[in-house]
């Protein structure tokens, strides 16, 4: 594989960070945290991210996670009715009020587990999938583990305290991400502030995520509180193109959590600009042709580059072409040959574009075939009369 460092191009990049506020480093008081913006799929924030801590009612996510997957297989619909055992009945925490004389709709229990953050409802919804809670515990870890959450194990369905349910923030902030994304549909429900089902608890209608009622574009997802695991939240923040979120757990208190929370919002949002640096069909560098109708193809953006940036001074900053060379002929319109690596200063990770041909470059003719014989026996005589 060939590197081109492309200079111009870093020259592009450097005016374009310059434009940006000066970013600085946060120091968070959460115990662990892990922060997402998600346009760009950069993180911008960890601290001990791969922890695996108990995450209290945050883990509902993964609950709800698996019921909106049988809602999409077909196994349920949003007017499927569950039963209510004496087991979800006595539960205790936070919960709906079900009764053994309720058969509540899937619609309704979504409702609960994010709103009322009830207990009694993830468990119905655990005994109506699998049959029983523990049954579905070990079915939420096999997935989570599918879905590349590392550390994440489950010992009930409700975030129930148990030293065998764990999750670290990156888990978290992963079944987050698959939520917003892949199920649209019902990622409204968690910017609801109040539900009470069947007018039983005035008291616990509300939802308890603090950052719904700041004003500052957040309409997701989920809160938790143990002794253990303190007060804890997955939160959701559009601004603009960019959607954040983030994972922070183990503050002292509702306050503080709150705090912090809407401190790092701020943060995220003022201290880095979306930036489209390059777009979709920028040329950016040539290759050479082997056996081609033409001597070179142009390579070219295959889709915008977009980065989350910081104001830096440009120091470190990469940029680099990495492709093959020569191409070999015939060479289609949009054929992938390469990819565009820039790596940002104080922003982890590199982002990659592909680069693809400009043009069709057909096969040449005997011509061209006889040329690159001739220059390739040319080349061999040469190496032989030198040794």
């Amino acid at each position: 594989m060939y590197l081109a460092v492309l200079r111009p191009f870093l020259a592009l990049l450097m005016a374009v960070l310059l434009l940006a506020l000066p970013a600085r480093a946060y120091e968070t008081t959460a115990r662990a945290a892990w922060v997402y913006d998600l346009a760009t799929d950069t993180i911008l924030l960890e601290k001990n991210a791969d922890q695996p801590l108990p995450p209290a009612s945050m883990s509902k996510l993964m609950t709800l996670y698996m019921l909106f997957e049988a809602l999409r297989d077909g196994r349920v619909t949003l007017d499927t009715r569950f039963a209510v055992t004496a087991r979800a009945k006595a539960i205790g925490g936070s919960t709906m009020f079900l009764n053994e004389t309720d058969r509540p709709t899937v619609e309704e229990l979504i409702h609960g587990i994010i709103i009322n953050s009830g207990n009694d409802a993830c468990i119905v919804v655990a005994e109506g999938l699998a049959g029983s809670e523990d049954a579905f515990a070990k079915a939420m870890t096999d997935r989570a583990r599918a879905l590349g959450m590392e550390t994440a194990t489950f010992a009930n369905a409700s975030g129930w305290p148990d030293p065998n349910h764990r999750m670290s923030m990156r888990d978290l902030g992963i079944v987050a991400r698959r939520i917003i994304t892949e199920f649209p549909e019902y990622y409204p429900v968690f910017a609801q502030t109040e539900y009470n089902y069947k007018n039983r608890s005035e008291a616990n209608k509300n939802n308890r995520n603090p950052l719904l009622g700041m004003g500052i574009g957040a309409d997701g997802m989920k809160t938790g509180h143990t002794t253990e695991a303190g007060y804890g939240l997955v939160g959701s923040v559009v601004q603009g193109e960019r959607r954040l979120i983030l994972v922070l757990s183990g503050f002292e208190s509702e306050a503080a959590r709150a705090r912090e929370s809407e401190q790092i919002v701020a943060w995220a949002f003022r201290q880095f600009l979306l930036k489209t640096v390059v777009a979709k069909g920028s040329a950016l560098v040539s290759v050479p042709v082997w056996l081609g109708a033409a001597p070179d193809v142009t390579l070219v953006a295959g889709a915008d580059l977009r980065l989350l940036v910081p104001a830096v001074a440009g120091e470190g900053l990469k940029a680099e072409a990495i492709y093959a060379a020569p191409v070999t002929a015939p060479i289609s319109a949009g054929q992938v040959l390469g990819e565009l690596v820039v790596e940002v200063p104080g922003i982890a990770g590199s982002k990659r574009i592909p680069l693809v041909a400009a043009a069709e470059v057909a096969a040449g003719g005997i011509t061209v075939r006889l040329r690159a014989a001739f220059a390739r026996l040319a080349g061999k005589l040469a190496e032989a009369a030198g040794n």
